[in-house]
């Protein structure tokens, strides 16, 4: 990947993580009736909805960076099939700590929140690794399945201890977002152009 490349990236993420803020967060106070006095604080809180949004892109490309590494050295350890194995095992096990474990072991969790979020994600996961497949090949399917479940999950384990869904939705959307388009796109990105004379 060169710099040119990584800056589209880059800002492309930026701009997915600030719309999926600002829609979610005026969803989510529009829900919550909440009253704004005038255009100024109607421009502050826009502004507020983007910059986190921006903040959680920034965020979701560091674990996807993070992702990135975590496979290159997992696919130069293991032959590929063992690595892609190790993948659904560990996607498997952060599925049942969001799910489960949190509710039933470690009393941190609200149980039907994390578990409405777990069966959201792993939808999300299994469309968004079907897309994956179909554009690429079907061996991004256990890949793609484990970065959108496994690294989410890692990532979200922030917002989780607040404990607050309205947060955590406002969160985890535009995070999930950054993630499936960061993965959707990598190929486009990443495959080399074809030189015209």
């Amino acid at each position: 990947m060169n710099l040119k490349n990584w800056l589209f990236l880059f800002w492309t993420t930026l701009v997915v993580g600030a719309i999926g803020s600002l829609v979610v967060g005026l969803l989510l106070q529009w829900t919550n009736t909440m009253e704004l006095n005038g255009t100024a604080d109607l421009l502050v809180n826009v502004g507020i909805l983007l910059g986190v949004g921006i903040m959680v892109s920034v965020y979701s490309q560091m674990g996807f960076f993070a992702y990135m590494m975590i496979n290159y050295m997992g696919t130069g350890v293991f032959s590929r099939t063992t690595w892609q194995y190790i993948q659904l095992i560990l996607a498997a096990l952060a599925l049942l700590e969001l799910l489960f474990f949190r509710t039933f072991v470690g009393r941190e969790g609200k149980g039907t929140s994390d578990l409405v979020l777990g069966i959201l994600l792993l939808l999300i996961a299994c469309v968004v690794a079907y897309f994956k497949s179909k554009m690429t090949n079907r061996s991004a399917w256990i890949p793609t399945l484990f970065f959108m479940i496994a690294v989410t999950i890692v990532e979200t384990v922030g917002v989780l201890k607040i404990g607050v869904d309205q947060a955590t939705a406002w969160i985890v959307a535009p995070l999930i977002a950054c993630n499936a388009y960061q993965i959707l796109i990598l190929h486009r990105v990443l495959k080399p152009r074809t030189q015209t004379a």
